[in-house]
């Protein structure tokens, strides 16, 4: 009882002193002791025990990773941890270790882990119809179709399934390029949209690029209002793609593709008032304007179901995958009736697109985050946890930009303000000194020096709480 209190003075002393609110003598004192006994913040109760784990530890999984899989995969931490267990926001180990996830799968788990909605749905289409083809007909695909485009504006009304969110842009920028018959396509640098061979042409950071060949997609200058040359002002960085078009293709082209946040890029926002500019260029190059909602999609922005949305214009393709199954593998491409016409020049086909399993999930992950005001959550529990950061920010200088919105939150550490130099060594020490208080967080960005925060979308404000003053203690024990 005594460390209890302790804690909770040792942490409202810190917060005071820090951000200005009321801080007394018995509140020092309590800091001063607690610098001896060096007391970590608490996680939130959570009223929930996971069954016995008896797999294999950590080790022998591992040792099986390096002998079968891939050399090209890699791992988070000093020390891996394995991960056997989910429910809700949180993750357990193989100890039985209770972590708040803060990076929900690269923004992916959206309703929270193992959501019972989400599992009972999955499990009565397994036992009832596991696969068959769309050559047959079955009602999965095509209530979520339906569902799924209700939440899209304007003539965006035919749905095309895939697995991923890579296939997704695959299949939409080879789509403009049969509709408007030009091969040019303009990309932003930083932008992350795939690793196969038409997306990894339009992704934009070299270390995510092999050298093969990438034809016919010209990057753009990135709006990026912290790093950026104009920093917010999203006219003046679209000029720049008014210039590509130019002198950098005939006058014509066939797409525009972007994030509205760049999630691999570290979840840079685009400039306000970027979007709306550019799209009115790209249309009057005769080209198209595809949306990659992969990350920013299903009510994670909080303030709107899609991030595009914050910028006020209308695609004529929207590209999603990750949130849209809460870990299942789905993708899909939404665009108008007339451009889908375009693929039944040829036939194109995908054996497990729209899959009667995932197309099941994905309409109880619809259902799940109507029904639990998810995006209002977001909004709400987001904004609450972007002001405690930029508090956060104020307190110490290594922090230096907090952006982004809802539950989709960077976090950018620098050694040196003026200059904005990447704070690389820092951001691996504080993640795994967060880690070790049983915090989960992602790192991203060209440099590897930005924290990213994708929660589920079921994140408290507790959580949040705790999220923090994992961060804040961390940070002070650089």
């Amino acid at each position: 009882m005594k460390r209890a209190v302790m804690r909770r003075a040792l942490w409202e002393s810190i917060h005071f002193r820090a951000f200005g609110r009321r801080y007394n003598s018995q509140t020092a004192d309590a800091c001063a002791a607690a610098k001896e006994v060096d007391i970590f913040p608490e996680m939130p109760p959570f009223d929930y025990t996971p069954p016995p784990y008896t797999g294999p530890a950590a080790a022998e999984i591992l040792a099986k990773r390096k002998e079968f899989l891939s050399p090209s995969m890699f791992y988070f931490y000093k020390k891996p941890v394995n991960i056997v267990h989910g429910k809700m926001q949180y993750l357990f180990d193989e100890s039985g270790r209770r972590y708040l996830d803060a990076f929900g799968g690269i923004a992916t788990v959206c309703c929270g882990h193992c959501h019972p909605d989400v599992v009972k749905a999955i499990v009565k289409q397994t036992e009832t119809l596991q696969h068959s083809t769309i050559l047959y007909l079955n009602h999965a695909i095509a209530d979520f179709a339906e569902a799924l485009v209700s939440k899209l504006p304007g003539d965006l009304k035919v749905v095309f399934f895939t697995n991923s969110g890579t296939e997704a842009n695959e299949l939409a920028m080879m789509m403009a390029r049969l509709y408007t018959g030009c091969h040019d396509i303009i990309s932003l640098r930083n932008a992350y949209h795939g690793n196969a061979a038409g997306t990894m042409g339009a992704t934009a950071q070299s270390n995510w690029k092999f050298n093969v060949v990438q034809t016919g997609v010209h990057h753009a200058m990135n709006p990026d209002p912290y790093r950026g040359l104009f920093g917010s002002d999203g006219e003046k960085y679209a000029k720049d793609v008014q210039d590509l078009i130019q002198f950098g293709t005939s006058g014509h082209v066939a797409a525009f593709i972007s994030e509205a946040i760049q999630g691999v890029g570290g979840i840079v926002e685009l400039a306000s008032g970027y979007l709306p500019a550019v799209y009115n260029s790209i249309r009057k190059a005769g080209g198209l304007c595809i949306a990659d909602e992969v990350q920013s999609g299903f009510a994670r922005t909080g303030s709107h179901f899609w991030g595009f949305e914050t910028q006020g214009v209308v695609p004529d393709m929207v590209t999603m995958a990750k949130g849209i199954g809460n870990g299942i593998p789905l993708g899909a491409v939404v665009t108008t009736p007339k451009i889908a016409e375009v693929l039944t020049r040829r036939s194109y086909f995908n054996t497990f697109g729209g899959n009667p399993v995932c197309t099941a999930a994905g309409l109880a992950v619809l259902r799940v985050i109507e029904r639990e005001n998810l995006q209002e959550n977001a909004h709400v529990v987001g904004s609450y946890l972007k002001e405690r950061l930029n508090d956060l920010k104020e307190k110490h200088e290594i922090i230096g930009d907090v952006r982004g919105r809802g539950l989709m939150l960077g976090v950018e550490l620098v050694t040196d303000r003026q200059l904005k130099t990447p704070a690389k060594v820092e951001t691996l020490q504080v993640m795994d000194q967060m880690k070790d208080m049983g915090v989960l967080v992602g790192k991203g960005g060209f440099h590897g020096n930005v924290f990213r925060i994708t929660p589920p979308l079921c994140f408290s404000r507790e959580d949040a709480d705790f999220l923090v003053d994992s961060m804040d203690y961390a940070i002070a024990k650089l």
